[in-house]
């Protein structure tokens, strides 16, 4: 399996392959984000669209934004479905094209099972987000 970063001149062939794995993944969201709007979030170059493909096509997909902080630019998982970080080699080479752009730290918002599964890979627990509408 490989880790590759989509070209944002490519995203628009390669969303019809991903856009269920974008769909599961937003399903844990609260409502965050429509697939429609994840999908022009990475139309705009706002969001990194990365995938996981093997010889026989595509096995998951991730959805990326960054942000600087001063001690780090930090790429965060918005939303991550089917088999992208399923084995401590295909973190590797998650932890390389995320490198290759910047990022010097990963983290995203986790529920408890993801957050369990996640640790394997040295994640560690920095805070609880919680929200309200007002």
């Amino acid at each position: 399996m490989q880790i590759q970063r989509v070209d944002l001149s490519h995203v628009n062939q390669v969303w019809p392959m991903v856009e269920e794995f974008i769909a599961s993944a937003l399903e844990h969201s609260k409502n965050d984000y429509t697939v429609e709007q994840a999908k022009t979030l990475v139309a705009m170059g706002n969001w990194l669209l990365l995938v996981a493909v093997n010889d026989d096509g595509v096995h998951g997909a991730a959805t990326v934004s960054f942000s600087n902080r001063p001690n780090d630019r930090v790429a965060f998982i918005t939303c991550i479905g089917g088999k992208l970080i399923s084995s401590p080699e295909t973190f590797e080479q998650l932890k390389a094209v995320l490198g290759s752009v910047g990022a010097t730290c990963i983290e995203g918002a986790a529920r408890e099972s993801i957050a369990r599964l996640w640790s394997r890979y040295g994640f560690e627990e920095k805070y609880r987000i919680v929200g309200v509408k007002i």
